[in-house]
């Protein structure tokens, strides 16, 4: 597989990361993120809008509204690897209890709940998708960007994200799978700045950094090439 991009402008939440300053003093020292540090205020989100969200939404959309506010955006992309993880955690907690389910973590327990609450949240009926891939999440989304720019939307934001994931999961997971909320924001348009190509791999374990996260570390540090390891695939990255 390969394909291009231009990214015109992005946004960026994490555990004590949230000014652009920031996650570039942060990308150039590659710092670990540390999970104990409090996530920004939020700015652009509706306060009865972000009492309604998980974490990794909330996130999700005050990037996403931010950068709706600043640009003719016509379609968007949301992508997570774990979705509504901790209110379908939630569920299954009260059903396994036996107490009455939340209407409202039935209603936002859908994968697509974080992308229909921007929309409501900025006012626009912008076309969106969203989407889950596993470890592959981001790269994928990226596939799904390039769709709708070659059916012709000029400007495409795209926003990877996960929430918190619940304690009762931990054990079972990889020691190195990253389990603090984040989100990275990107608005694409047709370009040849940033060139992508795959080739077949084998993971040989789990990042410590989900795919979205490492590929802003690399693209702020204004690499020549860089690559962002996959479940089955590794993909290359090169400036043009």
């Amino acid at each position: 597989m390969k394909f291009a991009l231009k990214i015109t402008d992005w946004q960026a939440r994490a555990p004590g990361l949230s000014e652009a300053a920031q996650w570039r003093e942060w990308s150039q020292n590659l710092d670990a993120i540390d999970p104990a540090l409090p996530q920004a205020k939020l700015t652009a989100l509706p306060m009865m809008t972000a009492r309604r969200l998980s974490s990794g939404s909330r996130l999700a959309v005050e990037c996403g509204i931010t950068l709706l506010r600043q640009h003719q955006v016509e379609a968007v992309v949301f992508t997570s690897r774990h979705g509504e993880l901790e209110r379908n955690f939630r569920i299954l907690q009260a059903l396994a209890t036996g107490q009455d389910l939340s209407p409202t973590d039935f209603a936002m327990s859908v994968h697509n709940s974080a992308v229909g609450n921007l929309t409501i949240a900025a006012q626009q009926p912008i076309v969106s998708s969203s989407l889950s891939a596993g470890l592959d999440t981001f790269q994928q989304g990226l596939c799904e960007v390039i769709c709708f720019l070659q059916a012709g939307y000029q400007r495409v934001l795209m926003v990877d994200f996960d929430g918190a994931l619940p304690a009762f999961y931990h054990p079972g997971l990889h020691p190195d799978m990253p389990t603090w909320a984040y989100a990275v924001a990107l608005v694409f348009e047709a370009g040849e700045d940033l060139q992508c190509t795959s080739e077949a791999a084998i993971c040989e374990g789990e990042p410590r950094l989900p795919q979205s996260v490492q590929f802003l570390q690399h693209y702020l540090r204004e690499e020549r090439e860089f690559m962002i390891p996959g479940e089955r695939l590794n993909w290359h990255w090169s400036r043009a």
